[in-house]
Formats: structure tokens, C-alpha cells, sequence
């Protein structure tokens, strides 16, 4: 790209003087918009909005609709708490999830009526397409683990007793309870005795932490529940990724398994409205969390499964089928964005390929979700690095994508933007790296800025036009900092072979691909040589550890969130071992050593440390446990290098408490302050 077109083009952008920067206050005003469908007739689009409160450090989500061809929205529910749509009756009726329980709401009313009071909270709720069954999951208590239940005269102890793995996974404990799937007759609001279809079975469903309601789904005539499923249990649960769809016939009671032999993920089935087909997303590999996303379809007359994507060079994400069968569409990431795609169907399936997939949107810009349909209409999400979800209509006639939703139009018209730009670096192996550069809203060529090398976790998640709630390049950008963001090797969007390369190469190529794009932005005259820092978290905060022992000066300061420091401690702490046996290439005790835990250790490179670093920890993170970030803190303090401490006792992998929130923000750009 003709760097002097980036300047015109961002000095253009800077000239605008009356928005004010956007602050991490600022941020968390923004309402989150997410889709839920369309209305059965086709007019309107049913969406929730989540606002929160910071001084009670809370949310609440209500339920809107909006006509699709524009117009003002009106609000559904006002209730405290979180609505989620469960499903919209042709009499305009709306059944919705709110604190565990169904509610109605009536076409025309606007005080709802709770139509259960179940002992504990429902979730996934479905209502069968002839309106006489309810699905939904709820936990099931089969072993007792803990002390108290297994000795009912020590009921004040509080000890676990395990004899396998997934002991715990994510931020909670087992306690002895599995998620199961269970359906009851429904009628008037009135559910009968519900029907437990894993009964004694010891497994979890649908996957956690991130399965939902897109796991669980009935036969379009109401007689079958399809349902996903890992039927592993223990040790073995925490080594695969095997999960399968699974048919339980009501009538017969009989569960079948309809991907017996797919060894990954096989998850979110859906059928096609003529009940002809069932489509779902496959991963080949046992025990490959990033594996290629394949789309799957089953031929339900003659039982014969076909993959639609196979020799397509990407990853399928969320998708849907049109009305009439006819084509899929999907959402997938490419070249830096999340695009909308279409695949063309034909009665002879076997002929359906990558020459079917046609690309329709493209820009800087990410769909990150494809909703519904109403004529030529599409109902999808969008975002970019500059602006928050919002629902947008693609036509798919004219091609044009139109604002539906306008939750946070007049936020954004009060906050400075961004300018984001593409830049292409030539990687250490000749290959073409791209990056995203995102500058401050007053940016000036002839002044020198701070620039931050951000490093994005997954390892494999793509690095697209995001916008995050904790990691927001405008809220960086806006703080007075340039911002790289290269799209290294593992990202999807850039080719399967480029997004696979990453595993057992966590410290080689993917490091050098960092290097060689914070050197190639630093040639700029406007960036300040002596000014770069690194941040990142989880692989992003790996990353960031490993370039502490090797960036060669390069770097005035680290910032690094929930990142591996020792891969040896970590293999021996985290939970799901099938994510560390793949992308480490095995255990630390097998021989040879993987580099992993020798070449590619941060900890390898202790003795090179003297770097300002400030480690955020959370300590219900279960994935990268506690003693990753304690143990780069103490290496730091011990070494006299200037170092912080950020510990969250109740966060996660993540942040997701409001004012937890805003102190990392706060203690992030503090840092860069003192140190950058």
C-alpha cells in the first residue's frame, strides 16, 4: 500500500476536533448488541441490548425488535436481570429465559407472565416446532466428590475426592454434577414431568464452557432431539475433543450416534426447512481445538454425510440456511477480516465444493454473525475497531449492507475515532505478514508516538476488526499510543497451512513474525524507536514472556495477561490436556523433549530478563493457572527488575466484572505511563 496515500489518509482523519477521546469509562456505556432472530413474519428482527452498571457492578440484557426494512425500535422486556430469547409463536407471542425460568409475553402486552417455577435454573430451552414439547438442560447429580455428600456425619468439611482428571475445567470445581438433556409435554405454559434422555450416563452436554442452545435442537417433526456430545468421561474427557451428534428418537427412546467415526468437534446442528438435510460444523482431528471447521451435510433420505468445505482453504464459522434450501450461508475469517460467504447447494451434493463458495461482503469489517432471512434480505451483526456490534441488513441483490440498529450511534458520534490501516511486512521466511496499524484519533505524521506490539492469544483466534471490551485498540489508540496487531502465523484467514503451522512452533516462527512487524512499523518517522512496548494475554501473554528473553532491547516495557511462563508447571496444572498435547506436541517427560519446554520456555531465557514488566493474574483461571503469573512476578522482583502485580482472586481467563473491568484498564495505561 503507498505509504504516502496512509498519511494523506490518516492526517485527513486526525483533523477532527470535536469528539473527545474514548476512555475505559466511556467504554463500558457502550450497550452490546447481539441478534437473536427474525420474527416469523419476516418484518422484524429480534435482538438484545446488554448495558452495564458500574457502580453496582452488574448488568442487565432486554429483549427489542425493529422492523428489518428500518425504523424504531421498540423495547420488549424491562425486567431486572438477563433476557434471552427462546422462541417466537406465528400469533406474534414471545417465550423468553429470564433468571432460569420461562416467561411469556403476550402480542400487544407489555407485562409478561412467568409460566414456570422449575427447582433450579432451565437453560437452552427449545420449543419444539409443533408446539407440544419443551427441551432444555439442567444438572444432574451423579457421583459425589465432595466430602460432604460422601460422609453425611462431616457435613462442615469442604474436601474433594478425584480419581481421574477434569477435576476442574475453565473456573469451577466438579462437584459431581453433569449437565444433561431432558424434554416434557408442553402445553398452555404448563410442562409435564420432564424426561432425563442421558439418565445414568456420566457426561456433559452440551460442551462447556462454551456449547449452548446451538447444541441442542429438534427434528423438524417433533420427533427427534439431536444433541452434542463428548461421551468421554475423566481423564479421557480431558484428552479429546471428540464430540459427536447424537439422535434420540422420543417415541422409541433410542439414541443413535449420526457422526460415529468424525474424531474432533462435531457441534451446532441445524436442518433445512424441507427436513431433507442436516448440517453441522466438523473438525477432522482428535484432540485439535483449531483444527479447519468443515460444513457438514447429511442427506437424511439416503443417510449418506457429505463435507461441503473440504478442499476450501479456510474455516467455517456460524452459519444458516436459506428458507428454501437452495444454499447456506456462513460467516469465516479472511485476510484480516470476518467475511460473509454463501454455498451453493445442488440436488447431487457429491458436486457441491470450493467452486461453490462465493464471497459477498468485503470490507474493513467484521460479520461476526449471520441471523436470518427475509426476502433478499440477510440479518447479520458487524463491528470494526472503531465501533461496537450492531445489526445491519445485507441485501442480497444490490450487495449493500445497511444499519438496522442504532444503540450506540450517538456514543460514537461524541468519541474520536481511529484510523486503521492494512500494512503488508515481509515475514523472515519471505512470506507476506499483514498487520493491522491503528493510530490516535489526533494523529500527526511529524510528531514521534509510543507504539505497542499487541499480541493476540488463541494461539489460533483470528485477529480481525474486533472490538473487544478489554483488549480495544481504539481505547489504546486513543490513550496517545500506535497500535501493531499482526496477523502472525496460526491465524485463521490467511489459509489452513498458515493457520496450523503455529502448533509446536509456539516460540519460532509466530515470535519471529512479531519481531520482523514491530521492526518494519519502526521504520516509520513517526514512530519512537525508543518508545515500543509488547502486551498481550493468554498466548498473547506466552508471547509476550518469551520476547522478554529474547527482543534484544527492542522493548521499554511488557504488558502480560494470563500467559504461559513455564510450559513444564503449565502442562502439569492446566485442564484440558488436549490443547497442551497438541499444541506443545506432547508431555514434558517424553522423549525427545518437545522444544516446547526447552527452546520455546520463557523460563528457558530467565537469565535475559531486564525489562519493566507488569503480569495480570486471575485466580479462578483454570486454563493458565495461578503459578504462571506468580512465577514471572517473583522472577522479576528477584532479578531488581521494575515489575507489577495485578491479581484478580475471582476473574477468570478473563475479565468480566465491571469495576475488575475498569482497574485493569486504569492499571494498564498506568503502567505505560511510568514506563513507556
Amino acid at each position: 500500500m503507498n505509504k504516502t496515500l496512509i498519511l494523506a489518509t490518516i492526517l485527513a482523519a486526525g483533523s477532527v476536533k470535536a469528539q473527545q477521546p474514548l476512555t475505559p469509562e466511556l467504554l463500558w456505556k457502550l450497550g452490546r448488541v447481539s441478534a437473536e432472530a427474525v420474527t416469523p413474519d419476516k418484518k422484524y428482527a429480534i435482538y438484545g441490548v446488554t448495558h452495564y452498571n458500574l457502580a453496582e457492578n452488574n448488568s442487565e440484557r432486554n429483549l427489542y425488535k425493529i422492523p428489518l426494512n428500518g425504523g424504531k425500535a421498540l423495547q420488549l422486556t424491562k425486567s431486572q436481570g438477563g433476557e434471552t430469547l427462546v422462541h417466537l409463536e406465528q400469533n406474534g407471542n414471545i417465550l423468553y429465559l429470564s433468571k432460569g425460568q420461562l416467561w411469556l409475553l403476550e402480542s400487544g402486552k407489555e407485562e409478561p407472565k412467568q409460566l414456570t417455577k422449575f427447582d433450579g435454573e432451565l437453560s437452552n430451552v427449545k420449543i419444539s416446532p409443533n408446539g407440544q414439547y419443551i427441551l432444555f438442560s439442567q444438572e444432574v447429580a451423579l457421583q459425589k466428590v465432595q466430602s460432604a455428600d460422601k460422609y453425611e456425619d462431616l457435613k462442615k468439611s469442604d474436601a474433594y475426592i478425584f480419581n481421574s482428571l477434569n477435576n476442574r475445567h475453565w473456573d469451577t470445581w466438579f462437584n459431581g454434577k453433569f449437565s444433561h438433556v431432558f424434554y416434557a409435554s408442553y402445553q398452555n405454559g404448563i410442562i409435564g414431568k420432564p424426561v432425563d434422555i442421558m439418565a445414568d450416563e456420566p457426561y456433559f452436554t452440551p460442551q462447556q464452557p462454551f456449547g449452548g442452545a446451538e447444541d441442542m435442537v429438534w427434528s423438524p417433526d417433533s420427533k427427534q432431539i439431536i444433541y452434542v456430545c463428548k461421551k468421554k468421561f475423566g481423564t479421557d474427557y480431558a484428552q479429546s475433543t471428540n464430540t459427536d451428534l447424537y439422535a434420540y428418537d422420543i417415541e422409541r427412546k433410542q439414541t443413535k450416534n449420526l457422526s460415529d467415526g468424525m474424531m474432533g468437534y462435531d457441534v451446532a446442528p441445524a436442518f433445512s426447512k424441507d427436513a431433507n438435510y442436516l448440517a453441522w460444523l466438523s473438525m477432522k482431528e482428535d484432540g485439535y481445538e483449531s483444527d479447519k471447521n468443515d460444513l457438514i451435510v447429511r442427506d437424511l433420505k439416503t443417510s449418506t454425510t457429505y463435507n461441503l468445505t473440504k478442499d476450501w482453504d479456510e474455516t467455517v464459522g456460524g452459519f444458516l440456511w436459506s428458507a428454501d434450501g437452495s444454499k447456506i450461508w456462513f460467516t469465516a475469517p479472511t485476510a484480516g477480516t470476518i467475511q460473509l460467504f454463501e454455498i451453493a447447494l445442488s440436488k447431487d451434493l457429491s458436486k457441491v465444493g470450493a467452486k461453490q463458495v462465493k464471497q459477498l461482503t468485503k470490507g474493513d469489517y467484521d460479520i461476526t454473525s449471520v441471523n436470518g432471512e427475509s426476502g433478499d434480505l440477510l440479518l447479520v451483526s458487524r463491528t470494526d475497531m472503531n465501533h461496537a456490534a450492531e445489526l445491519y441488513t445485507f441485501n442480497r441483490k444490490s450487495k449493500e449492507l445497511k444499519q438496522l440498529s442504532h444503540v450506540n450511534d450517538e456514543l460514537n458520534a461524541s468519541i474520536a475515532q481511529s484510523k486503521v490501516v492494512g500494512r503488508i511486512t515481509k515475514a523472515t521466511d519471505g512470506k507476506d505478514l499483514f498487520s493491522w496499524v491503528i493510530y490516535p484519533p489526533d494523529f500527526d505524521a511529524n510528531k514521534k508516538y509510543p507504539t505497542l506490539l499487541y499480541c493476540q492469544g488463541g494461539p489460533q483466534a483470528a485477529l480481525s476488526q474486533f472490538y473487544s471490551f478489554r483488549w480495544n485498540m481504539q481505547l489504546i489508540a486513543a490513550q496517545g499510543y500506535i497500535v501493531v496487531a499482526p496477523n502472525r502465523r496460526g491465524m485463521p484467514g490467511h489459509g489452513v497451512e498458515w493457520n496450523r503451522s503455529i502448533s509446536g512452533d509456539w516460540g519460532g516462527q509466530p515470535i519471529r513474525d512479531y519481531l520482523s512487524a514491530i521492526d518494519d512499523v519502526a521504520k516509520e518517522p513517526y514512530v519512537d524507536k525508543n518508545r515500543l512496548g509488547a502486551v498481550g494475554a493468554s498466548y498473547g501473554g506466552y508471547s509476550v514472556f518469551m520476547l522478554a528473553g529474547v527482543h534484544e532491547n527492542r522493548f521499554k516495557t511488557f504488558i502480560a495477561h494470563d500467559g504461559l511462563f513455564d510450559t513444564r508447571s503449565w502442562y502439569g496444572t492446566t485442564e484440558e490436556l488436549f490443547f497442551a498435547n497438541k499444541e506443545l506436541g506432547g508431555n514434558y517427560w517424553q522423549q525427545p523433549t518437545p522444544k516446547a519446554y526447552t527452546q520455546f520456555n520463557p523460563i528457558s531465557y530467565a537469565d535475559k530478563w531486564d525489562t519493566p514488566i507488569l503480569i495480570v493474574q486471575g485466580g479462578k483461571d483454570f486454563r493458565v493457572g495461578i503459578e504462571q503469573g506468580l512465577g514471572a512476578f517473583q522472577l522479576a522482583q528477584l532479578k531488581g527488575i521494575k515489575s507489577r502485580l495485578l491479581y484478580f482472586p475471582e476473574e477468570n481467563h478473563w475479565v468480566l466484572q465491571p469495576q475488575n473491568a475498569i482497574v485493569w484498564q486504569r492499571e494498564f495505561f498506568t503502567w505505560l505511563k511510568e514506563t513507556l
